[in-house]
């Protein structure tokens, strides 16, 4: 969407063979070097560091395997998810999401609403080969109401993905999200979750002009007021994906520090699964928004080497 600028790319003069013999000299010996194995794995594209993973491997050992060994915490956490396939990171988070008790439906929302349909398919292939669980059914079994039907329909992949608007369908569309909101007792929140999973974003915008338009009242406010619980959040973040994803996520970020304590899980997810796509321009949504930056933020919330490379991974 639009003009969406990276923090990593692919680095120029890689060499895979330096790259394993640094690490291997990293974490040999007494303690661990983490700035080297950093300064490496974050100046990688995810492709790079998945050559490194498996040259390691060839020449010497399971690279996963030493790095659990010699790092800890968040940090070792952090690195994993950079040796992960990012599709493959992406449904473990799914599959953790739903694992033991309740469910984490914000972890579905962000990684299944802001997915494009090709993204949606490789999810569902890929948990099957990691997990030997089907994604849908997972999803339906830890999920219910309008909840389920929402998060399925985004699971058909169905959204049209053009750049086209159609203004009588914006019209329609919004008439029925009125309809089906403030202009009636109750909410009918199946017409709310089929428009928000099948149109694309440019239609959505135009949707929610009218529906401003028509009702006097901004689409999220309406949400605000018409539902509640999960579907209210599922329903805030698809509205706000479609409104400006790289916004979403500066959200996300600030929510996952604010108050007390971090949420280290989400900053790894977004800050690893978007630096090849538009943490640049999450950046700069974040300092607009919040009028400080997302590396000063960070410097504020998290310590040691997981603030380390974090910040590297942000450059």
């Amino acid at each position: 969407m639009g003009n969406c600028q990276p923090t990593v790319f692919p680095y120029e003069d890689f060499d895979v063979v330096a790259d394993i013999k640094a690490i291997r000299k990293a974490c040999k010996g007494f303690g661990t070097d983490e700035q080297a194995i950093i300064d490496i794995l974050a100046n990688r594209s995810a492709a790079q560091r998945q050559e490194i993973k498996a040259a390691y491997f060839e020449k010497y050992d399971d690279l996963v395997d030493v790095l659990k060994k010699e790092l800890s915490g968040n940090f070792e956490n952090g690195i994993l998810a950079m040796l992960d396939p990012p599709v493959i990171y992406a449904v473990k988070e799914l599959r953790k999401a739903m694992k033991g008790a309740g469910t984490d439906e914000d972890v579905l929302v962000e990684i299944l609403c802001t997915a494009t349909n090709a993204d949606i398919a490789m999810f569902k292939e890929c948990y099957f080969q990691v997990h030997e669980r089907d994604l849908e059914a997972d999803i339906e079994s830890d999920t219910s109401g309008e909840v389920r039907n929402l998060l399925t329909a985004l699971m058909q992949g169905i959204r049209d993905e053009s750049y086209e608007v159609d203004e009588d369908l914006a019209e329609q569309d919004a008439t029925a999200l009125f309809e089906a909101g403030e202009g009636r007792f109750g909410t009918d929140e199946s017409t709310f979750s089929h428009i928000l999973a099948t149109r694309n974003y440019l239609q959505l915008q135009a949707t929610f002009k009218i529906y401003e338009q028509l009702s006097g009242t901004e689409i999220l406010d309406a949400i605000e007021s018409e539902t509640s619980g999960t579907l209210k959040r599922c329903y805030k973040a698809l509205v706000r994906v479609a409104k400006n994803p790289q916004l979403y996520f500066a959200r996300r970020l600030h929510e996952a520090m604010k108050g007390a304590g971090t949420d280290e899980d989400t900053l790894i997810r977004i800050i690893v699964c978007r630096s090849e796509y538009d943490l640049e321009t999450i950046k700069d949504m974040y300092l607009e928004k919040y009028d400080v930056s997302l590396k000063d933020a960070i410097r504020d919330e998290c310590g040691g080497d997981f603030k380390r490379l974090l910040l590297a991974i942000c450059h």
